[in-house]
């Protein structure tokens, strides 16, 4: 068990001390790899061997020193890589590690549902349990190209691999200051797509003001859907153009959202992320002759302005889009 999967339990809003959580990984091992929006990949292979420790060893420790410095609590799964990792997190518990050891992966994954594998989105999963390859131990003992046929010729022999434990991740280092983001947790467990939306809008709007406040634009973005039963979508897509525009980073998040295929989905939060920002000045933008567009882009240039002297939730009627 060499890699770590860290979430701390960041109250809403708090995400500036996400560096400073992020740093107290990075004294024990450069390759931290950032999971938007609270958490981390982190390689322990050189670790155990300096400090003579178990990676579950030094996973108390910094979950005792991320309490002790941040007042904040994490849970944290251990496993050989760090697609295990991953999942062996969904079974942590603030306090203890849940560690899967590489003898006990085939054991572990055989009694995980297929939507549990990291990759595998609704869409795949219920091909799969039309066929009862609901389980990855099922999926693990069925001949290879029956899965081919099932979901594709890579993504079948991907799925093969890494329902028998193959794991051929590797955790890559980045940086979390490139990157922004805003939470929309629910009150209580959404089914809505409608609220999902909206949560989205909203998220957009927050992100496009903080950036443009920043002088920043951003050239990717991610939204990470988390369900009840603990577990997390997270998709990726990288912009036409750099931009800090409101109605662009919406009509992105809505394209993620959508790509999801979600049916009555029991959501508990959507986060955005704003990722790889740059200064504003640098970047380049296509020309527009559209003058709706030009008359969105003046109010919001005035939402910013209002917002910038009454306060952040300060709203101009008319400027919301359903």
């Amino acid at each position: 068990m060499t890699i770590l999967c860290v979430r701390f339990q960041l109250p809403p809003m708090y995400e500036a001390a996400l560096p400073g959580l992020l740093g107290l990984l990075e004294e024990f091992t450069p390759v931290v790899q950032v999971l938007p929006p609270d958490g981390a990949l982190a390689d322990l292979r050189g670790a155990e061997r300096y400090f003579g420790r178990t990676a579950v060893e030094l996973a108390s420790v910094i979950r005792v020193r991320a309490l002790a410095l941040h007042g904040v609590d994490c849970v944290i799964g251990a496993g050989p890589g760090p697609m295990l990792a991953r999942m062996a997190l969904r079974e942590a518990r603030p306090g203890l590690t849940r560690a899967v050891a590489e003898d006990e992966v085939r054991e572990f994954l055989a009694g995980q549902p297929v939507v549990a594998l990291p990759g595998v989105g609704t869409r795949t999963a219920r091909t799969l349990c039309e066929y009862g390859l609901d389980s990855l131990g099922r999926v693990a003992a069925a001949p290879l190209s029956t899965l081919q046929r099932l979901v594709g010729a890579r993504a079948g022999r991907e799925l093969h691999e890494k329902a028998n434990g193959v794991d051929r991740g590797r955790v890559v280092p980045d940086a979390v200051s490139r990157s922004l983001a805003t939470e929309r947790p629910f009150t209580r467990d959404e089914l809505d797509p409608g609220r999902h939306r909206r949560a989205l809008l909203s998220a957009a709007e927050e992100l496009g003001a903080r950036l443009r406040a920043l002088d920043q634009v951003c050239r990717g973005l991610t939204l990470t859907v988390r369900y009840a039963d603990r577990s997390a979508t997270t998709r990726t897509r990288t912009l036409p153009e750099p931009t800090a525009h409101s109605p662009a980073l919406t009509r992105a998040a809505y394209g993620l959202y959508e790509a999801l295929g979600l049916q009555r989905a029991r959501v508990r939060a959507v986060v955005l992320r704003a990722e790889g920002l740059d200064p504003a000045e640098q970047a380049s933008h296509q020309l527009t002759f559209d003058p709706v567009d030009e008359k969105v882009r003046r109010i919001e240039e005035v939402a910013d302005r209002v917002r910038a002297k009454f306060g952040p939730h300060a709203v101009i009627p008319g400027t919301l889009a359903a």
